[in-house]
């Protein structure tokens, strides 16, 4: 017998001892009739699926034309979840969208999407602008779930652009790009489980999005583009063995769905509105014990039955209470046969429970034993997969310092920190995995980051990163404590930052930072990258570099974190080819287009941020779209010489501050140009954000003394050694002169 087989005879003997016992002195529990989901006279389901009102068929059935469904003739042929449907027949959205399962809690629907192919027979130019690029919910309650889908591009040598929108006309754009390849580098990477190997990337969806439109340019004619938009955890089957086949294949797509576009304080006024002496209709939780909750993607509502309640809260009488218990002596007295039963069930279940007594411990026991090897073999297996021997050698022939501040910690030492991972420990999540707090049990706060499944072929890489980033030490650059390898995808463990980031401080109403705090940060932050750039023992380009990424402790000292994506070189190399990664808004849009990764693609994110500290305004945003986004919108103004007209009126408001503002404006100006021989590196940043500040505090303690930001007190060519001297020297002339606008 099998030891889980045996584990599952165990508890369920113990358990029926147990109910036995229970069943002698607790009520009878008797199960409750299922609520109706439909509206009366209206079928609930199609094919297997049901099909809960505000869905349903017809105008009659479904509560608005969003919501109705067609059940019909399916050919199942080239889908990977086909056994989520069943027979011939499927419920239909929109006539041509199969749906495979609502959910009313989560206000969600699960519907099939065709993969996009851009195959033809034409060779004599590269294909673009795919006529089916597209998919348009404008109109509908339907939006694209940006937690559980990803946009997934398949081909050789080929780049993607995306535009996302919805109802408000915001335009996002997003994209991503392919490195050359052969066919079989696709089907050998993308059908073994790592989905984005080579010829293949991918970007994610924003929130509040309907609608999307994709172009597919490849450079090779001869190679065939494809796209999906999948849920990202999707799994693939082993049917997939050609292009042939893939161009016919479906794919699973979560949306989210609203029932109204406004938000539940407005429903709820609309239903104490009286039409004729009825209630106005528009507030749909209409079932009593139901909620209206508010929509995390966009605007509008959704409704819930209340906590103790289950069923539909659309429909009269569709939220039930949970199944409760009536007596046992009430049975007897009303169903004698009902209670013969229960009795004879009671005497074999207590018989054969102490029956089974006995031997329940030696056997748990047992199993206990099993299950605890079998755990500890996967651990060291985790732990083998992850070069655990390669990094331990690592640690030991680093520095002493290095070794004292990294170690290799357990699965259970963060299992008990963590109190097992609990959810209610999370300080943020997103697409590369889980944040959560844990206390070590030295009694150190610690953030401990659970990324997402990564290529095994990226272990050995990230070994060599952890290494690195044990050796960096400086105080604007997030510590790592150490790593636990014994899970599929290591564990980072990381001092906790007490204050947040840096995007929660700058968006919040009303803003704590001041401007003094504002140019500290973006100094600290400067240090921290230059560091990285050119002082540590070996180059690291961060390329992610965010508000979200830059932490504060609780007096605002900035720090540096998340190396996930981050890439180290040596020391004298400019640059490297690699996969395009990063967010959006922050991205160099040279690195973008060229995938060649340099120390000024961080400089461009950096002086994103530094527009982001001046003007309070997120790089992509439905108030900037129209001017193609934060960047140009600042540098127009910059150079238009209408700085004043878009900085944030509380930094905006103090004249003394005026040059400051006008240098660092300019500082930003030239590190987001996109010439990337024009922009500045990260140590002539630092220089010249700490010439400000010194500045800035001379003229704080001595306000009385008349300080000119054009006259140059010093100059801090030790900072830059070797032939950076004469570059540093030619941008510390540049830069005051820079303090009068171009036009």
């Amino acid at each position: 017998m099998k030891p889980k087989t045996i584990s599952q005879t165990t508890r369920a003997l113990v358990s029926l001892l147990m109910l036995s016992m229970i069943m002698l002195f607790m009520p009878f529990q008797t199960v409750a009739s299922r609520s109706s989901i439909s509206l009366p006279g209206c079928p609930d389901s199609c094919a297997g699926v049901d099909i809960p009102y505000p869905f349903g068929f017809g105008p009659k059935c479904a509560k608005s034309a969003g919501f109705e469904l067609s059940c019909k003739e399916f050919d199942s042929t080239g889908l990977y979840a086909s056994e989520w449907l069943n027979g011939t027949h499927a419920p239909f959205l929109f006539d041509d969208t199969p749906v495979l399962k609502i959910i009313i809690p989560q206000g969600r629907v699960y519907v099939y999407k065709s993969i996009i192919s851009t195959c033809s027979n034409t060779t004599t130019s590269p294909k673009s602008n795919t006529p089916n690029g597209r998919w348009n919910l404008s109109g509908t309650p339907y939006r694209i779930n940006q937690y559980m889908n990803i946009l997934t591009f398949i081909g050789c040598d080929m780049i993607a652009n995306v535009t996302f929108g919805n109802e408000t006309n915001m335009s996002l754009q997003g994209g991503c790009s392919t490195t050359g390849c052969y066919s079989w580098d696709i089907y050998g990477d993308y059908w073994n489980g790592t989905p984005c190997g080579h010829g293949c990337c991918q970007t994610y969806v924003p929130e509040g999005i309907n609608y999307y439109h994709f172009t597919l340019q490849q450079n090779n004619s001869n190679n065939c583009g494809y796209a999906e938009l999948a849920e990202e955890n999707f799994n693939y089957d082993d049917k997939i063995t050609s292009e042939d086949n893939l161009s016919k294949q479906q794919t699973v797509v979560t949306l989210d769905w609203i029932i109204g576009t406004e938000s539940c304080a407005t429903a709820k006024t609309n239903n104490k509105c009286m039409k004729d002496g009825a209630p106005d209709q528009s507030y749909s939780c209409t079932s009593d014990n139901s909620v209206c909750v508010n929509s995390t993607n966009g605007p509008g509502h959704y409704c819930l039955c209340s906590d103790g309640y289950e069923g539909n809260p659309y429909v009269l009488g569709g939220c039930v209470l949970i199944p409760i218990h009536c007596a046992f002596g009430a049975l007897r007295v009303r169903n004698p046969r009902l209670c013969q039963v229960y009795l004879a069930v009671l005497i074999v279940g207590l018989s054969t429970g102490f029956c089974a007594f006995p031997s329940y411990f030696a056997v748990r026991k047992r199993i206990e034993l099993l299950e605890k090897r079998k755990q500890e073999k996967l651990k060291q297996k985790f732990f083998n997969q992850n070069k655990g021997f390669l990094l331990q050698q690592r640690i030991k022939n680093s520095d002493e310092d290095a070794t004292q501040r990294m170690r290799i910690f357990t699965l259970d030492e963060l299992e008990k920190a963590t109190n097992k991972f609990d959810n209610s420990l999370i300080l943020g999540q997103g697409g590369h995995g889980e944040v959560y707090k844990g206390i070590l049990s030295d009694q150190r706060v610690v953030a401990i980051k659970r990324s997402k499944k990564i290529d095994q072929a990226e272990i050995e890489q990230f070994i060599n990163e952890v290494v690195i980033l044990s050796e960096v030490n400086h105080r604007n650059v997030v510590k790592i404590y150490g790593c636990c390898l014994e899970t599929e995808v290591p564990l980072l463990v990381y001092e906790f930052i007490s204050n947040g980031t840096l995007s929660k401080h700058l968006h919040a109403e009303p803003c704590s930072l001041t401007w003094r705090h504002r140019l500290g940060i973006a100094l600290e932050s400067a240090r921290a990258i230059a560091y990285l750039h050119s002082s540590a023992s070996i180059s690291i380009f961060h390329r992610d570099i965010k508000s979200d990424n830059i932490l504060l402790d609780d007096y605002f000292t900035a720090k540096v974190s998340d190396f996930g994506t981050s890439r180290s070189v040596e020391i004298d190399q400019t640059g490297i080819t690699t996969c395009v990664q990063g967010t959006f808004g922050y991205l160099d849009p040279e690195y973008f287009y060229s995938r060649r990764l340099t120390p000024k693609s961080d400089v461009y994110s950096f002086g994103v941020i530094i527009a982001e500290l001046l003007t309070r305004k997120k790089p992509l945003s439905s108030t900037l779209s129209e001017y193609g986004g934060l960047v140009l919108y600042f540098t127009r103004a910059v150079r238009e010489n209408r700085l004043f007209d878009i900085l944030d009126p509380q930094i905006a408001m103090n004249e003394a501050q005026r040059k400051e503002l006008e240098a660092v404006a300019n500082l930003a100006e030239m590190c987001v140009r996109r010439n990337v021989e024009e922009r500045p590196t990260m140590k002539e940043v630092e220089v010249e954000l700490e010439i400000l500040w010194r500045k800035s505090n001379q003229q704080h303690e001595h306000p009385s003394t008349d300080q000119n930001l054009e006259e140059k007190p010093f100059l801090l060519h030790d900072l830059t050694p070797g032939n950076d001297t004469a570059r540093q020297y030619s941008f510390e002339q540049e830069l005051p002169s820079s303090f009068t606008f171009r036009r």
